[in-house]
């Protein structure tokens, strides 16, 4: 069996003030070379990690170019619910988002949390789990999210989750689990979206935490400078072999990204985040994200 992950691909309709490329028109060639990539390697099914969409109102004739690459697919396609995805981080509205509406014509197949899936092929049957992101997912209760059981009668577990899954501490006052944190998952592999940088692909005991990195470079970060737009591909047979497959269709960052824009944005971050951790250490916020508010107002 041979899946492919990528995640966070941020479809929008228009450019980021940050990049100096037609983003549109980028991120369908990456699209194009997915495609490509699926025959390639005899792809049998495609996970997204979340945050399709940008924002959950996405233009109808945008969705609809994007729709048509999703078809050329030709396989099935399984994903969850990003932040971006839906209104006020909160999974219960995908109904009326750009994303429900794909999941009601059946581009692909979303998962939410407590749904199980079973995918079979070659004598090999996976259990596939996917947690869809909330204001609290990477709160106090994070392992009903990130911790999973393993069906008796599967060779293999892959829990995918749109949360801040990180391989080391971050920011104070950001919200995060480290993957020291989840070991005890019964998960034999654990696909993240979430954190555009992402962190590879990690191996503890005989367990695998995956995050490539979102597809989509509209981060305002310096590093976005130089990393490279990647998809997983996973084979299961008797074992699991994992790699990351860099996109050649996605520019060099510094052609693509504007430098000043991310070093002006990066010391505006850092002076948020402060902002944010001085907040927080002061008030219990469980529903709000003050640091979207703080985005969206400035």
């Amino acid at each position: 069996m041979k899946i492919l992950f990528f995640t966070d691909t941020h479809i929008k309709g228009s450019t980021p003030k940050n990049r100096k490329d037609d983003f549109p028109s980028t991120l369908k060639n990456k699209f194009n070379e997915i495609s490509e990539l699926i025959e390639k390697y005899d792809v049998d099914f495609v996970l997204h990690g979340g945050d399709w969409f940008d924002r959950p109102d996405t233009s109808p004739s945008t969705v609809r170019d994007f729709a048509i690459l999703l078809q050329a697919f030709g396989r099935p396609i399984y994903t969850t619910v990003g932040n971006h995805d839906i209104y006020g981080h909160n999974p219960s509205t995908v109904g009326r988002t750009m994303l429900g509406l794909l999941e009601g014509i059946g581009i692909f197949k979303l998962l939410g949390h407590g749904d199980v899936c079973t995918l079979e092929k070659d004598g090999v049957k996976v259990q596939l789990t996917a947690q869809p992101y909330n204001y609290d997912i990477d709160g106090e209760n994070f392992r009903q999210y990130y911790v999973v059981k393993k069906l008796p009668d599967v060779d293999f577990a892959i829990n995918m989750i749109h949360g801040m899954l990180l391989d080391k501490p971050f920011l104070k006052g950001v919200p995060h689990v480290l993957l020291k944190d989840i070991e005890d998952t019964e998960a034999d592999i654990t696909l993240a979206g979430h954190y555009h940088s992402g962190f590879g692909i990690k191996k503890i005991g005989q367990k695998y935490f995956v995050n490539p990195g979102s597809l989509a470079r509209i981060s305002n970060t310096v590093g976005e400078l130089t990393r490279k737009p990647k998809v997983v591909l996973i084979t299961l047979q008797s074992t699991i072999d994992i790699r990351e497959i860099e996109l050649l269709s996605a520019p060099p960052g510094d052609e693509v990204l504007d430098r000043s824009e991310l070093e002006d944005s990066y010391e505006r971050t850092q002076k948020l985040y402060t902002f944010y951790s001085t907040i927080s250490s002061t008030t219990n916020f469980k529903k709000v994200d003050l640091n979207a508010i703080i985005e969206e107002i400035t």
